[in-house]
């Protein structure tokens, strides 16, 4: 599985990040799979190298967006 590296920055969080490379707070799964020796707890201490996988089809999503900042079905 392909992946990119994140070093961790003081209070980061795993909805945060996966925000950051997925564009949806809610699929922080597959990287806390990809980092079973980090322990999950609410917050991350800074210095810690993490793997984000890379998902395959993985459009941001617009959930939480106003209707009319949404895609058209």
């Amino acid at each position: 599985m392909d992946h990119v590296e994140h070093l961790t920055v003081e209070n980061d969080r795993w909805d945060l990040l996966a925000w950051t490379y997925y564009g949806d707070a809610y699929l922080y799964e597959p990287i806390l799979v990809a980092n079973p020796e980090v322990p999950i707890r609410p917050f991350l201490e800074a210095g810690i190298r993490l793997r984000v996988p890379v998902l395959q089809n993985s459009a941001p999503s617009d959930q939480g967006l106003p209707p009319w900042k949404r895609a058209r079905a």
